[in-house]
């Protein structure tokens, strides 16, 4: 990897810190943001591609609007850097982070500790609890599922605050797209867990020859009694991996 090649990334978010100083309160720091070092080998090439450079020029604009954007800029990479590709063995796929104040960090599904828990991440505690036996917790936070090689991707990396799927058209499919090919295209045996319509289309991107792909509708309430209650994914996931000489995940969050 080139000098140049490893600051493209970093190019990227210094303009974003100028940018901020529009709003003053939302603030990436190129020094604060790093990409886990498996993850760059093989995502290098992407951040210089002219979508990339778009989804750039959106995201200062959308802060040239005055909007807040969520998760902070530190913690837009933090699935990457809380699960190192060469130890990734779920992916967990969402839409785009919360939109609440302090509920995104980076995590799909997740939240901090101390945040109260969404109802779509309550539900799938409740189906863990049904499968596995293993009591919902007091915390939100999906970290230590991410440590053991869960990688929880949202498919969108940004969102304004209180405005849901505010950044469906900034260009980050095109990122996160390629990602879940990479994925499918360089990794062996990964199980890809895809709730509700929209992330069950990205299924068509893995090969499912290599890997195992699981679908069911949404946690959300609106549709978690639909199939997603009863669908034993977690079994299923420590199950495969088990068999393809993996350590299976502790689902319990301590």
């Amino acid at each position: 990897m080139t000098n140049t090649e490893s600051i493209h990334l970093q190019e990227e978010l210094l303009q974003m810190e100028k940018s901020s100083e529009i709003n003053p309160s939302i603030s990436i720091a190129a020094n604060q943001v790093k990409l886990e070092e498996t993850w760059k080998r093989v995502l290098i090439d992407e951040f210089s591609k002219p979508y990339f450079l778009s989804i750039k020029k959106f995201i200062i604009n959308e802060r040239a609007k005055g909007n807040r954007i969520y998760p902070p800029g530190k913690l837009i990479f933090h699935a990457f850097n809380k699960t190192p590709f060469n130890t990734l063995k779920v992916v967990i796929l969402g839409q785009d982070p919360y939109h609440g104040p302090g509920q995104a960090h980076g995590l799909c599904f997740s939240v901090p500790d101390g945040v109260l828990a969404p109802p779509s991440l309550v539900n799938i505690f409740k189906e863990i609890k049904e499968e596995l036996g293993i009591k919902i917790p007091a915390s939100g936070n999906l970290e230590s599922w991410a440590g053991q090689g869960v990688f929880l991707l949202n498919a969108m990396l940004t969102v304004n605050a209180h405005q849901p799927a505010s950044h469906r058209n900034a260009g980050w499919q095109n990122f996160t797209d390629q990602v879940i090919k990479i994925i499918s295209d360089l990794k062996q045996d990964v199980v890809f867990l895809l709730w509700g319509k929209f992330a069950a289309q990205k299924a068509e991107l893995i090969d499912r020859s290599r890997h195992l792909v699981l679908t069911a509708p949404h946690p959300s309430p609106f549709s978690a009694h639909s199939g997603f209650f009863g669908c034993n994914h977690f079994k299923e996931t420590n199950i495969y991996l088990e068999n393809h000489g993996l350590k299976p995940i502790n689902w319990a969050i301590s």
